[in-house]
């Protein structure tokens, strides 16, 4: 245990150390003009964002090979996933030590998650319906309102733009896992179209360890058995400019299935999430851009006990948007309207089950020099809890060739959920918004080779909604102090693609006389690095990752430990043919048996063999 830490240990400071001094060993150049829309709700380079962004591509995803998206997603720095028992099991993001309910994720645009529950079914979205994955750290509620404290996630379905370009992909695996896609995308001068199908089926690992119901954790229930899930998904795309000033977008994607796991009150459920959307664009001259949006995403979830049906909860999200984008005052102004209606169906009675929010906000972005800058400001005004203002300012200056350095405060919120207001017998409708205040400074490389960056942060967040005895209803009486330190360096060396990052955090609660006051959050590694290194040599491609964490701890009292762990997980490629590609993936190489959730277990050593086609 304790060569392990030193591993863990040596490993972050060599990532963070190393990040402004890695141009010494690199020789090949990399780019790093990808454009992201995330972090402004305008487009620019990812090099000229002044707050964090990653992008996974799609080609560093079929590069990668995750088995879901949560394994892609914990590519990013700082983030930590939760996992209730193996694959299609319910997972919780942790990022930059904020919880899932204060992580805003979005599908090309359309905010998806449980209005009940308030986080996002990561595990109902299949990740070869996945183009692109922009995630934007740092608070963004100025831009976006509720949920976005640690961050956005941006999701963008699968298109290939171009002529017709047909793919199919055929997998098999450890645990009976079986995964089968097929698509294709067509365009034209004018337009392009999108089509992806995929079947994911696996009989799965025993979700819950058995003990669980004489300890009363995890799941309370000893249910020795395979828990195994199925998955169906669909997505349609496309895009038409009708002249140069007139353009349109839509989109559609549905996933559903069944997923088995284990637990005395149920123990499995049908699931259904689903994203409609569509803009309209209008730019009458090269000043002037208006954007019109309007879309829908569902959460439906009934449960069952065996055969026996036991509740649903479908939550339902209408939203619509107006985004004027305009060449002035120096720079870009952008103003816009959000409109956003949430309504709740349920066996369970709420007492409300609709609310609305309404959403002005301003933003202006200017370059002076070698400066840049970046005001925000917002004002929500929702039905259930009133008004709520957050700004952010953000500003960068390139004080050296290939050297920025950065600096950012922003304040963000958290909407109680309606599981929070008006559960029975638990609800509070008198809870007001979590709240936080975010201050970092950063320093970033962008030289020919590749990339690097430095960031520090303070994240300070009040109102937090926990357990009142006192009041015997949830209130608005924790707070939390989290402080971190994030490296990322990515480049090529001697024709290998290699990727680092480490964080150092400490999200601690902050409620002063509080039982649990200096406690460890629970499930936030307070150390974690990941290493990836790919090449490709003719036909043939291989890679590694190695991924460590930190022990953390399941509860605010800190009574029960989650032990760090070290992964490693292997990758190779074979192009034997033009359009062919034979790859194989081995996860877990060493057998490591660990833990996320307490009493949830995780799969041992794994492996997954794809066959894929694409012209």
């Amino acid at each position: 245990m304790k060569l392990h830490y030193r591993l863990l240990d040596l490993s972050i400071v060599a990532a963070l150390a190393c990040a402004p001094f890695a141009a010494l060993a690199a020789s090949q150049p990399t780019t790093l003009d990808q454009i992201v829309v995330t972090a402004t709700r305008t487009a620019q380079t990812q090099d000229a964002t002044l707050a964090p962004v990653t992008v996974i591509t799609r080609a560093e995803i079929e590069l990668l090979q995750p088995t879901s998206l949560q394994d892609l997603l914990n590519t990013t720095p700082g983030m930590a996933i939760a996992n209730n028992g193996g694959p299609g099991k319910a997972s919780s993001l942790f990022l930059r030590g904020t919880s899932g309910g204060q992580v805003l994720v979005l599908v090309d645009g359309v905010k998806v998650g449980s209005a009940s529950a308030g986080t996002a079914a990561i595990q109902d979205i299949p990740v070869d319906q996945i183009q692109r994955i922009e995630i934007v750290r740092g608070p963004f509620s100025s831009l976006y309102g509720s949920e976005a404290i640690g961050g956005v996630i941006q999701i963008f379905l699968r298109h290939a733009p171009g002529t017709f370009t047909p793919n199919a992909s055929v997998g098999f695996g450890s645990y009976s896992h079986t995964n089968i896609t097929a698509g294709f995308s067509a365009g034209g001068e004018n337009g392009w179209l999108s089509l992806q199908a995929s079947h994911e089926r696996t009989g799965g690992i025993n979700a819950c360890r058995v003990g669980a119901a004489e300890a009363f954790a995890g799941c309370f229930a000893d249910q020795p058995d395979h828990d195994g899930f199925r998955d169906n998904a669909l997505s349609v795309n496309g895009a038409y400019q009708f002249n140069p000033q007139w353009s349109v977008d839509g989109l559609a994607m549905r996933s559903e299935g069944r997923n088995e796991y284990d637990g005395s009150y149920s123990d499995s459920d049908d699931y259904s999430t689903q994203v409609l959307g569509g803009q309209l664009h209008y730019q009458p001259d090269e000043r002037v851009k208006l954007s019109l949006r309007a879309g829908s995403s569902t959460d439906f979830d009934a449960d069952y006990l065996g055969d026996v049906y036991v509740d649903n909860f479908d939550t339902r999200r209408n939203v619509g948007s107006l985004q004027a984008d305009i060449a002035a005052a120096g720079g870009l102004v952008t103003v816009g309207y959000d409109w956003q209606r949430e309504h709740l169906t349920s066996n369970t009675v709420y007492v409300e089950n609709a609310r609305i929010d309404r959403g002005l906000f301003a933003q202006w972005q200017r370059t002076f020099g070698a400066q840049s800058l970046q005001l925000n400001v917002r004002r929500d005004k929702n039905s259930q809890f009133g008004g709520k203002t957050t700004g952010a300012a953000l500003w960068g200056w390139n004080f050296a060739k290939d050297l920025r350095l950065t600096a950012s405060y922003g304040t963000a919120f958290r909407a109680p959920t309606f599981n929070d207001l008006y559960y029975p017998y638990y609800g509070n409708p008198d809870l007001r918004p979590e709240s936080s205040r975010n201050m970092e400074l950063g320093l970033r490389g962008t030289p020919a080779w590749g990339h690097w960056s430095l960031d520090v942060y303070r994240n300070d967040v009040t109102d937090m909604i926990a357990w009142d005895a006192a009041a015997n209803l949830p209130g608005n009486i924790d707070r939390a102090r989290i402080t971190g330190i994030e490296g990322v360096v990515d480049g090529k060396l001697a024709g290998w693609n290699l990727r680092a990052t480490a964080t150092l955090l400490r999200a601690r609660d902050d409620a002063r006389g509080g039982y649990d006051f200096d406690n460890a959050l629970p499930r936030r590694p307070s150390r974690s690095a990941r290493f990836d290194a790919d090449r490709s040599v003719g036909d043939f491609s291989f890679g590694a990752s190695w991924y460590l964490a930190g022990r953390s701890y399941d509860d605010l009292g800190n009574l029960h430990p989650l032990g760090g762990y070290a992964l490693v997980n292997l990758r190779a490629g074979w192009q034997f043919a033009h359009d062919w590609k034979l790859q194989l993936a081995l996860n877990n190489v060493f057998d490591k048996n660990y833990e996320t959730a307490w009493y949830y277990n995780q799969p041992g050593r794994n492996f997954m063999m794809t066959l894929r086609w694409s012209r």
